[in-house]
């Protein structure tokens, strides 16, 4: 059934006259005249006015102020989650060489940069370590949450063994090598006790140097950090080393990459997000003191540290 009471198209609105399927033309209407009123009506009803448009958008606009703090969250925690993964996969390419080397890891912290880049060196570099795991590393050298490199400083290191000078990264970016070439990116630091000797004031493992030891006859090896979360290819830490004042002034491994953590692979190859005041508590050498100062068993109070980390859980 069509409707005819539209004033616009007929002039017989008043009457309500309308025009049933099948029934006989009556005198002054016809069809083309039914059909444009019934067109007219539609878009008629289809219409939006102003207020109810605007009404629209902000009920979008709200949704989406709830949603995006939620979506953020969950995004972050599934890139927390491939940074594990790369880990793990570092894990396994640390103990691989372990094995192949007489349970040694790497002896000086060219070589172990070395096997961080993998693949990326050219074959005639005279770098290359004596025992060589061909990794991709290009695809596990970054953390999802630091892939841009920064340009926040450099740093550089030689040796008789090599020489190499880079860009330091930060929370949010990578830190690459720069030199020599080609350059290569990546979020994490090794823990630089377990390469070099740096004299009494920083102990290494020293047994691991002085004889053929295998590593896995350490003791406590799941305190041991290996490969961290860092703005640096390595990490020196102290047990009596001051936290950064500020967040954006985050250095080596204290930057809050993970909201209130890093994710860290420790030498019995296991991977696990640590809490940034956990740091202090972890056996970095042989003679690293995990009761210091900056721990709860050392006396420190949640008010001793910066107003940016009170909210982190205590160690």
């Amino acid at each position: 059934m069509l409707s005819l009471d539209c004033p616009s198209c007929h002039p017989e609105r008043s009457r309500g006259v309308w025009l049933q399927v099948g029934e006989p033309k009556r005198p002054g209407l016809d069809v083309s005249t039914a059909l444009r009123c019934a067109r007219h009506d539609r878009h008629r009803v289809l219409a939006f006015t102003l207020i109810e448009l605007l009404v629209v958008i902000a009920s979008i606009s709200l949704l989406m102020a709830i949603l995006l703090p939620t979506l953020r969250r969950v995004r972050n925690q599934a890139r927390a989650v491939v940074c594990q993964a790369n880990l793990k996969q570092w894990g396994t390419t640390m103990a691989l060489y372990a094995e192949d080397n007489q349970g040694w890891l790497p002896r000086s912290m060219g070589d172990a940069l070395w096997l961080l880049r993998g693949s990326s060196l050219s074959d005639d570099d005279p770098n290359k370590p004596a025992v060589y795991q061909h990794v991709r590393a290009e695809g596990i050298a970054c953390c999802p949450m630091a892939v841009r490199p920064g340009r926040h400083g450099g740093f550089g290191a030689s040796a008789p063994s090599y020489h190499i000078k880079g860009t330091e990264g930060s929370t949010f970016e990578a830190w690459e090598i720069t030199s020599p070439l080609p350059p290569f990116r990546c979020s994490y630091g090794l823990n630089e006790s377990l390469f070099t000797r740096r004299g009494i004031e920083m102990p290494v493992f020293s047994h691991l140097r002085l004889h053929s030891l295998d590593i896995f006859s350490l003791r406590s090896r799941a305190k041991i950090p290996t490969l961290l979360d860092c703005t640096d290819p390595w990490i020196i830490h102290s047990e009596h080393m001051l936290p950064p004042l500020a967040e954006s002034q985050g250095w080596g491994s204290c930057i809050n990459r993970h909201d209130g953590y890093v994710n860290g692979l420790f030498l019995d190859w296991s991977v696990r997000k640590i809490g940034l005041k956990e740091l202090w508590t972890l056996k970095w050498h042989s003679e690293f003191n995990t009761a210091g100062p900056w721990t709860k068993a050392g006396g420190v109070k949640p008010e001793d540290w910066p107003k940016w980390m009170r909210r982190f859980k205590d160690y």
